[in-house]
């Protein structure tokens, strides 16, 4: 799906999913190691990487 390192970079880099309600946030890995980012959706703090398409 994505030929490019620019639009990898835009749809997977620094996304991560709420593992209770599903909604995508950006953010660092460092903010969602420490558990500084709280989901605007549910106020979960446990998030996951995006997962990348297949081809």
């Amino acid at each position: 799906m994505v030929k490019f390192p620019e639009a990898s970079a835009r749809m997977y880099r620094n996304i991560f999913v709420c593992r209770k309600c599903k909604k995508k946030m950006k953010s660092t890995a460092r903010k969602i190691n420490l558990k500084l980012l709280i989901c605007r959706g549910c106020g979960a703090k446990v998030f996951r990487p995006v997962r990348k398409a297949k081809t």
